[in-house]
Parts: structure tokens; sequence; C-alpha cells
């Protein structure tokens, strides 16, 4: 009887937990809400965070706040959630270096897996490789052999260990070409020395990428998903210009600190969806080369795992050990 007794005591200690939870869930929000950016403001990752946080603000009533919060690839602003209450008061969007990071990084401050709750997948997009016009090269062999023959290429990413510097990383070991990595503080500030001529080349998200391309401010060699895109039906992908296999992709991702009441989650994954399908706002995505997200939390938390183990093995593939 008494052990009946407590295991009744912890039934209803966990009972009285869930109730407390759920009530939480029912009345959030009731305070402002930080969005975490671990990136700079203007690439793709802020542009996604500042129209959910729009969503956000107009359908919960708080004011969502926007915090680009740089450095370490990803991971200081990472940190800053994984150790955050999970209350939904603190929550992140980041890109696919959140995945990454496990791999090429010997001690993140916190485990990717476990102390984080995936909300939603925002969008998902290639990245292409492009140039400044004044590389006299407008295919990948093009831009291989100029490279091979000049004795490197220099190329920027939005900062080490993201799908833009691993990217090159595959490249350079698929090809055997001398190409140069030089990470910046996000996109916007690779972009930005690239079309002054600092760099070279990059890989940019097809998001950013596709106005200046447009624009005839850069070339595009190549996107580095599986197929070509939609809105750049005219650049082939790496595998078909000679480096078969070769795929890679970016995409970014919702969190909150694990723990977070499901009903929060689940209340936060249908607003994101909601936001990135906006009709206005899904059609810009789309006409710039960017599939906006759909995915339920179940989903997007099996995805998460299965691309945490999908980088692994291109980093593997890569030769790019951790630092």
């Amino acid at each position: 009887m008494k052990r009946l007794s407590q295991f009744g005591r912890r039934l209803l200690g966990v009972g009285a937990m869930l109730l407390a939870g759920a009530a939480h869930a029912a009345d959030y929000p009731t305070q402002p809400i930080s969005l975490v950016v671990p990136f700079a403001a203007g690439g793709m990752t802020d542009v996604l965070a500042r129209q959910l946080a729009k969503t956000m603000q107009k359908a919960l009533g708080q004011p969502v706040v926007v915090e680009n919060r740089l450095g370490a690839g990803g991971i200081i602003g990472a940190e800053r959630v994984a150790r955050s209450k999970p209350d939904g008061y603190t929550l992140m969007v980041t890109t696919t270096a959140h995945v990454v990071n496990p791999s090429i990084t010997k001690q993140l401050p916190y485990d990717t897996e476990r102390d984080f709750a995936p909300v939603a997948l925002l969008a998902s997009t290639p990245n292409v490789l492009v140039v400044n016009p004044a590389v006299p090269a407008h295919n990948l062999p093009e831009l291989v052999a100029y490279a091979k023959r000049t004795g490197g290429l220099s190329y920027g990413s939005s900062g080490t260990g993201g799908t833009t510097h691993l990217s090159g990383a595959l490249l350079a070991g698929r090809t055997g070409a001398p190409l140069l990595h030089v990470p910046y503080k996000g996109t916007a500030a690779a972009v930005n020395d690239l079309l002054g001529g600092q760099i070279q080349a990059s890989f940019v998200d097809a998001l950013t990428a596709t106005k200046y391309i447009q624009a005839g401010k850069l070339t595009p060699i190549a996107v580095t998903t599986r197929t070509r895109n939609a809105m750049l039906p005219n650049v082939p992908t790496v595998a078909e210009q000679g480096v078969p296999g070769y795929e890679t992709e970016i995409w970014i991702g919702f969190y909150a600190p694990a723990g977070t009441p499901p009903a929060i989650v689940n209340r936060l994954n249908e607003l994101a969806v909601s936001s990135m399908n906006e009709p206005a706002f899904r059609n810009t995505l789309l006409q710039q080369g960017t599939t906006p997200g759909q995915m339920g939390v179940p989903e997007f938390r099996s995805f998460v795992s299965a691309e945490i183990r999908k980088w692994g093995s291109i980093v593997k593939d890569a030769h790019i050990e951790a630092q």
C-alpha cells in the first residue's frame, strides 16, 4: 500500500505539472517575445524572421522583437536560446548551420537534439554558385579551370560551417579546384564584398542571389540542388556539370528551447506555416527560387534529426575536421 501511495503521489504530481503547463499555454503570450537570429540583418534568415515576427505580433497581440545575435557560425545565438526558459518567450530562427555545427565543432555549449524543440520549417532554397562578372567563367568547367590556372579562387560564405561554406568545401574536394574560403558574418556582408570585387565567388541562397543575377551584377555558375530551380531554369546544377552526386541545400528552421509546452509549440508551428504561406509573401518567395515550408511539428522534428546525420556525412566526405 505504501508503494501504491508513493506512486499515486507521483502520478498526481505529474498531472498537476501537465495542468499547469496547459494553463500556461492557454494564457500565452502575456509579455513580449524575442526571436533570436544568430546572423546579421539583411540575409535570408533575417528576412524570414521579420516576416514571421510580423505575423506572430498580429496574431498574438504582443510585441515580437527580432534580436540579431551574431557570432561563431550561429552558436552564440543558439546558446542564448538553449539556456532560456522553455516558456515560448525566447525563440530562434536559424539556418542549416544549426544542424551542421555538431559535426564541425568539438565542444558545443549545448546539445543540438536534446536542448531544442523543433517548431517549423520556414523555407528551403538552393545555394547558387555566383561569381563577380570580372571572373572569366560562365559555367563550372570554366570556373574550375580558371581556379587551377590562377592558383586559387576566393569564395565567401555566410560563416564557417554553414551550407555556403560546405558547398565550396565539397566542390573543392570533388573537383580538386583550389578554393580559398573567406567566412563572413552573414550573407549580406559576403555579397557586398563579392559585388565590390574583394572576393571572386560565393555560394548564396537563391532568395538573395536571384535579384543580383537578374540585374546582371553577378554571374550564375550553378545551383547546388539535385534538380534545376524553376526561377533559374537556365542555370545548370553542379551535378550535371561533371560532379555526379553533388547536392546541398539551405533551409531555415524555427526552434524553441526543449521543454516548451507542446500546445505552445503547436501554436507557433501554425503561425509559422501561415506566415510563410501568406499569399503575397509566398509568391515573393517562389519568384526568388525559394519554397515556403509546410511541415507539422512531428515531421519537422524527424527532418531535423535526419539532417544532422546527413550533414555529418557531407562533412566527413569533405574531409573537414571538427575544430
